[in-house]
């Protein structure tokens, strides 16, 4: 996550509201507040660091009144149980994949399509273009979803992985049990490549690999050395079949109302420029 993204993030969080017009903010707003974060990533991956470096920030710049408690390592489940909490306000933040929240917002998807990017720089200008903004307000504008989208993060580029051999060509895919999100679309993928494909949630696939209910996964390289997978599956394949805008950090409705007038004040510290108003 760039310093840009965080940036962004700050901006469009603070400017929910405005000083005139909004919505009362309710009295919990005035207090302090600390926000639960949840990641299914151990300490120091580059989400985790990210959002924890925001969490600094915002507590400086709104003078401890507002602070970050992450909960990394899935302690408080995966991306599906995360979803899940932020959406009955269990969870104020919630760090997911685009592949965990597209069943929820089907719009998403289109982020989860393969080969949908040249490379990375242009996966980057399209979540900072207008395409990247209409998409992540789609969180939001999801009555049903009931949740407010944030900012993107980069998760650079997944690749398959296994405990056979190297993947050189679609061919060697063929037979492979392949793990992937539990998303019709990666399931669909990894079948129509001749693997096949096998939902799973992330908590699950370190073991799988080890007793062989699974062949491999895919996935990006920080994943695969911090969550041990490359001590089961020795093969790691460069196919960056998927160049991933991910990662939607999301907030509940009411966490954001109650947030707005601290994080227009924050947000003002951080960035240097006033925050405009974003309607909710």
């Amino acid at each position: 996550m760039r310093r840009r993204d965080v940036l962004r993030g700050s901006a469009a969080l603070a400017g929910m509201l405005a000083l005139a017009g909004g919505p009362p903010i309710p009295a919990f707003a005035q207090a302090s507040m600390t926000l639960k974060v949840s990641d299914v990533h151990p300490p120091g991956y580059p989400t985790v660091a990210a959002v924890e470096s925001f969490g600094k920030k915002l507590e400086q710049a709104t003078n401890g009144r507002l602070t970050v408690q992450m909960f990394g390592s899935m302690q408080l489940g995966g991306e599906k149980e995360a979803i899940e909490q932020a959406q009955v306000g269990a969870l104020q933040m919630a760090r997911v994949s685009v592949g965990a929240i597209g069943p929820v917002i089907d719009d998403l998807n289109v982020f989860n399509l393969p080969f949908l990017f040249r490379n990375t720089a242009h996966m980057q200008n399209v979540i900072d273009g207008a395409i990247g903004t209409e998409l992540l307000d789609k969180v939001t504008a999801n009555e049903k979803a009931g949740l407010v989208g944030l900012c993107w993060m980069d998760a650079g580029a997944r690749s398959f992985y296994n405990t056979k051999h190297p993947i050189k060509s679609i061919a060697d895919l063929k037979g492979l049990k392949v793990r992937v999100i539990g998303n019709p679309m990666f399931v669909d993928m990894a079948n129509a490549l001749g693997a096949n494909g096998v939902a799973m949630g992330y908590d699950q696939v370190f073991s799988a690999l080890q007793t062989g209910v699974i062949d491999g996964a895919e996935n990006n390289p920080p994943s695969y050395v911090f969550s041990n997978h490359y001590t089961a599956a020795k093969y790691f394949s460069l196919t960056e079949h998927l160049i991933r805008t991910t990662w939607p950090t999301m907030f509940h409705p009411m966490t954001y109302i109650g947030m707005a007038r601290l994080v227009r004040i924050a947000a003002k510290v951080i960035t240097g420029r006033k925050v405009h108003r974003r309607p909710l």
